[in-house]
C-alpha cells in the first residue's frame, strides 16, 4: 500500500468510474451517427441524446428543454453571462457577482465590464459566505443578474441559494449559479430554489471531461455565442458530443443515486485528515465547517511553509493535492478567494486544498497525514519565515500571535 498514488484532487477532477466508460462506448464505434442526420444512425443518436437530457433535468426538476448541452461548465458559465448581456435592455447594465467566484466568471464579468457593463464585486465573510443583506443593498434599477457561485472550488462554501435567489426574484433580476463543484454532493431542486440559470459539468462527478450543461429557466432569453447549425435548441450550434453526453448522463444518475452515502463515506474520510493535520503546529482550516462545507473540500493553511513546496514533495511521495485552487496554481498571484476571505499573501501561499471522492479510502488518509508530517517537518527546518520572536497561544488546528492576533 506504501507506493500506492493517493489521488486527493477531486475538485480539479475525478477519474471516470466504469458503468460510465461503459455507457459511452457504444457511441464512439456502433452508434457512431449524427443527431443532425435524418437516416437511422442519425435517429438512434438523437434518441439516445434526447432521454440523456431528459434524465439529467429530472435529477434537478426541470424540463428537457430547459437544458442546453455544452462542452464544460466554463462554456456554459460564458454562455450564460455574454448571452444574457447580448439581450440585456440598454438600461440594464449592471451585473453583480462576488470576490470567491471561479476564473470563468470572475474573467467573463471582467470582459463585460470592459465592454461597458458596470460589475459590483460582493465582499464575503471569513468562511467564504455571501451576506445577503449585501446583495440586496448592491442591486439597482440597473441590475439585470446576479451571479454567485453554488460550491466553492477552493474553501468549499455552499453559498444559501435560497435566500440569494429569493432577493434576486424580489427584485426582478435573473439569477444564476455556477454548480460545477455541487452538482450530485448537495441537492438541486429548480422548482423549490429561485434560481434562473446553473452550469453544470460532468468530469467533477466521475464523468467524461469536455461535456456540461445550462440549466436555462422556460422563459430566460440569451444570444448565441456561436453561429452554426440550429442545435441545442438553437441555442449552442455545432454537432453534439454524443458519447460524453452519454457519459455525463450516467455519471449523473449514478452520483444523484449514491449522494447520501458518497457524502457520509467522503465526510468521515475528510474529517478524519482535518482531525489529524490540524494536530501540526501553525496551521489552520480555511472555509466553514459541517454542513456549509463540500464534503468534497478540506483547504488548510500551513504557516511559513510555501504550498507549491508542499505540492512537490508530496507529489514526489505519490500523493497528490493542489495549492489553493488548480486553476490558478500556475499562478504566482495568490488564489483570489483565499484573499477574499481575509488570508495574507504569505498565508494563501502556504494553503493546500486536498478534496475527496467516493472512491479515496481511510488508509489512504492515514498514509497521506504521514507524507503530510513528514514534509512540513522537513520544509520548516530549511525555512527563513519562522517569526522566533513571537510569543505564541496555541490551540488545536489555529495558531494565533500576539502581535497579529486580529490578522487571523
Amino acid at each position: 500500500m506504501e507506493d500506492k498514488k493517493i489521488y486527493f484532487d477531486n475538485n480539479d477532477t475525478t477519474p471516470m468510474v466504469e458503468p460510465v466508460f461503459n455507457a459511452m462506448k457504444p457511441y464512439f464505434m456502433e452508434n457512431f451517427g449524427n443527431p443532425a442526420s435524418l437516416h437511422e444512425y442519425g435517429l438512434e443518436a438523437e434518441e439516445a441524446v434526447g432521454k440523456a437530457r431528459e434524465d439529467i433535468a429530472n435529477l434537478i426538476n426541470a424540463t428537457p428543454e430547459e437544458l442546453i448541452f455544452t462542452g464544460g461548465a466554463t462554456e456554459a458559465n460564458n454562455l450564460a453571462l455574454f448571452g444574457l448581456a447580448r439581450m440585456a435592455p440598454e438600461k440594464k447594465r449592471h451585473i453583480i457577482t462576488s470576490k470567491v467566484e471561479h476564473h470563468a466568471i470572475l474573467n467573463t464579468v471582467k470582459r463585460l465590464g470592459k465592454e461597458g457593463f458596470k460589475v459590483t464585486f460582493l465582499e464575503v465573510d471569513r468562511e467564504g459566505f455571501v451576506d445577503p443583506d449585501d446583495l440586496k443593498k448592491a442591486i439597482t434599477p440597473e441590475t439585470f443578474l446576479v451571479t454567485v457561485v453554488h460550491g466553492n472550488h477552493v474553501v468549499g462554501t455552499v453559498q444559501d441559494l435560497n435566500a440569494l435567489g429569493q432577493i434576486c426574484r424580489d427584485s426582478g433580476v435573473l439569477f444564476h449559479t455556477d454548480a460545477a463543484q455541487s452538482f450530485t454532493k448537495v441537492p438541486l431542486n429548480v422548482k423549490d430554489t429561485p434560481i434562473d440559470l446553473i452550469s453544470l459539468n460532468s468530469h467533477k462527478i466521475h464523468g467524461p471531461k469536455g461535456v456540461g450543461a445550462l440549466y436555462m429557466r422556460k422563459g430566460v432569453k440569451i444570444g448565441r455565442l456561436m453561429e452554426g447549425g440550429p442545435q441545442e435548441n438553437n441555442r449552442r450550434p455545432g454537432t453534439e458530443n454524443v458519447p460524453g453526453i452519454m457519459g455525463f448522463a450516467e455519471a449523473a444518475r449514478i452520483g444523484i443515486a449514491q449522494q447520501e452515502e458518497n457524502n457520509q463515506h467522503i465526510c468521515k474520510i475528510r474529517d478524519r485528515l482535518l482531525d489529524r493535520l490540524l494536530e501540526i503546529p501553525h496551521t489552520h482550516i480555511n472555509g466553514p465547517q459541517g454542513d456549509k462545507r463540500l464534503s468534497t473540500n478540506a483547504n488548510i493553511t500551513f504557516l511559513y511553509i510555501e504550498g507549491e513546496a508542499i505540492l512537490m514533495h508530496l507529489s514526489m511521495r505519490g500523493v497528490f493535492v493542489s495549492s489553493g485552487s488548480a486553476c490558478s496554481s500556475i499562478a504566482l498571484q495568490p488564489s483570489n478567494v483565499l484573499t477574499a476571505i481575509g488570508l495574507k499573501h504569505e498565508e494563501a501561499h502556504g494553503s493546500i486544498r486536498f478534496s475527496f471522492s467516493k472512491l479515496n479510502t481511510e488508509e489512504e488518509v492515514d498514509i497521506a497525514v504521514g507524507h503530510m508530517h513528514a514534509v512540513v517537518d522537513q520544509l520548516r527546518s530549511m525555512s527563513a519565515f519562522i517569526p522566533e520572536e513571537h510569543s505564541e497561544i496555541e490551540g488545536k488546528g489555529t495558531t494565533f500571535y500576539k502581535k497579529k492576533k486580529d490578522e487571523f
